[in-house]
């Protein structure tokens, strides 16, 4: 056998034991988002444009697809899910202070304003969490709204 079957057959036996190994899931349930989604007063139009493009990977709830249990791509996922989590969590909202808050709501705004979230990988396997003008414009307008309210009770004390 020479060297290249020899390493292809280390890299294939390698990959399947890898198999055997997966990152912990982040399961928990739309309840933990609950706190955000009232405390925000956002809408059904606005919470739909959330569940589809945000909570995957910034919220205690993310819905895996079925590749999700591929080895490297689970750790791909599982990475993208905790650097999300680190960003913004919504399902810890209500542990955030005004001060945070208000940031918070500020980067979102930016950062979906300028198209910079959902990241591009997300969107490629995601089609569904691509938005539409109308979708940002509703979003955006929305994450404005309530950044101005934390801001004005920032000031106002």
């Amino acid at each position: 056998m020479n060297i290249y079957k020899k390493l292809g057959v280390a890299v294939l036996g390698g990959l399947l034991i890898s198999q055997f190994f997966q990152p912990e899931d982040n399961f928990g349930d739309y309840e933990s988002v609950k706190n955000f989604l009232v405390e925000t007063n956002a809408d059904s139009n606005i919470e739909s444009i959330l569940k589809k493009a945000c909570f995957d990977c910034h919220s205690d709830k993310t819905v895996y697809p079925w590749y999700s249990k591929i080895t490297p791509i689970n750790y791909l996922i599982s990475h993208h899910v905790k650097e999300g989590k680190e960003h913004i969590n919504f399902s810890n909202w209500i542990n955030y202070s005004i001060d945070k808050k208000e940031h918070k709501m500020e980067e979102l705004y930016e950062e979906v304003e300028e198209k910079h979230m959902p990241l591009k990988s997300y969107k490629t396997f995601h089609s569904g969490a691509r938005l539409s003008p109308n979708e940002i414009d509703d979003l955006v307008n929305w994450a404005k709204k309530v950044h101005g309210q934390y801001k004005k009770s920032l000031y106002s004390k």
